[in-house]
């Protein structure tokens, strides 16, 4: 079966807590510069090394999610809790939850003719929306 990696709480530190905080107040996924950034221009004394342990912690968590763009670049936001799927603007990083019980059969059919058990994956799908499709 598919399943994700049963999640565990990070240590709550004030700088980590500066992190969520940041992330919590928007819906996009942000990189751990632009967090960075934005934590620092707001007074918040963090370094950048701490932001990425924070993010790398929270998505271990399975508190927030990891983006990887096709560029390689990883990119944050707090999600649902619910296991799902991306689907990512490449024009203005526009980002859609879906579900896809068809990819989850289809992983949990792959993974037992392998021999595979306790398996977790993640998908992104990128593509262009439609109102950068219709500019």
């Amino acid at each position: 079966m598919s399943r994700d990696l049963p999640p565990t709480r990070p240590r709550s530190t004030r700088q980590r807590a500066a992190v969520e905080a940041a992330l919590a107040g928007t819906p996009e996924f942000r990189s751990a510069q632009d967090l960075h950034a934005e934590l620092r221009a707001s007074g918040e004394p963090v370094g950048l090394a701490t932001v990425y342990r924070a993010l790398q912690a929270l998505a271990a968590s399975g508190e927030v999610d990891v983006l990887l763009r096709p560029d390689g670049e990883a990119l944050y936001r707090q999600c649902s809790p619910k296991h799902h799927h991306h689907l990512v603007c490449r024009e203005c990083q526009r980002t859609v939850e879906v579900a896809g019980p068809a990819v989850e059969r289809w992983a949990d059919r792959v993974a037992a003719e392998h021999g595979f058990t306790d398996v977790a994956h993640t998908l992104e799908i990128f593509g262009t929306c439609a109102e950068c499709s219709s500019r």
